[in-house]
């Protein structure tokens, strides 16, 4: 019920949504008695729309999460035992009609892992992740890492696959339960530095202790507070990344899923 729930709330609290939503409630008072209030609605929108796609803000919002944990020392104490890596790199139902994976912005997730592998080849490979989608088709992100890879020289008795976790939550407490870790193993954690805080807080809530190899950054740096977006689609794309794991972090709080409001080092 929360997977379900979280995707039907953030459908109307997603920034670029709410913009749009302010955007068509102010066209259509423009035909009423409150005219004068769909004006401004609407030129509030537009303003909303033009200064948060276009400057920084979207790098202002990503950049202490993605600052928040360094990648593992991996030559200091011993190699891993496992790499593990968490779903949301792959679009799923592109795969399954094309006969090809489909991976996203997060496709680092996957090669990072794979390089990682080779790095280390006695290291397990697992992956956790089931399917995000709602309605259609909601095969598992297994068969798409799988595949590739597998493609990139992983074998395939390497791999380890959890296939029932819908939310990071899920993939913590589903990875404890199929892996059974013992502390004095070394774990490496491999997705999204914007998600790495809140997937560490959910791992030590699960009491799986885990090591960051954060992926897929986002950002530059601190000089980024001072770049502007060259496309209004794209401020707004990060934006809506940013506030969605800033949201994460607060409910996976008050839920009890993190012990942590903002997990660090």
């Amino acid at each position: 019920m929360f997977f379900y729930l979280s995707k039907f709330i953030w459908f109307f609290l997603q920034p670029s949504n709410a913009v749009l939503f302010l955007l068509m409630g102010g066209i259509t008072l423009l035909w009423s008695r409150w005219a004068r209030k769909g004006h401004w609605m609407v030129l509030a929108g537009g303003v909303i729309l033009a200064v948060g796609g276009l400057s920084p803000l979207g790098h202002a919002l990503i950049l202490p999460l993605e600052n928040r944990f360094d990648r593992s020392q991996l030559e200091a104490g011993p190699p891993p035992v496992g790499i593990l890596i968490l779903g949301g790199a792959q679009d799923m139902s592109i795969t399954r009609s094309r006969g090809a994976v489909a991976i996203n912005e997060a496709g680092d997730r996957l090669v990072e892992a794979a390089l990682l592998a080779k790095r280390f080849p006695d290291a397990k490979v697992v992956f956790t992740g089931g399917s995000s989608q709602i309605f259609g088709d909601k095969t598992s992100e297994a068969e798409g890492a799988v595949k590739l890879l597998t493609g990139l020289g992983i074998s395939r008795d390497r791999l380890i696959l959890e296939t029932r976790a819908k939310n990071t939550y899920q993939n913590a407490l589903f990875s404890k339960e199929l892996l059974k870790p013992e502390s004095r193993e070394r774990w490496l954690l491999v997705t999204s530095a914007y998600h790495m805080p809140r997937a560490m807080g959910c791992f030590r809530d699960v009491g799986f202790k885990v090591e960051p190899w954060s992926v897929d950054y986002r950002t530059r740096g601190l000089e980024d507070l001072y770049r502007f977006f060259p496309k209004v689609s794209e401020g707004w794309r990060r934006i809506d990344s940013a506030v969605r794991e800033w949201a994460g972090l607060v409910i996976y709080r008050i839920t009890g899923r993190t012990t942590a409001l903002f997990p660090g080092p």
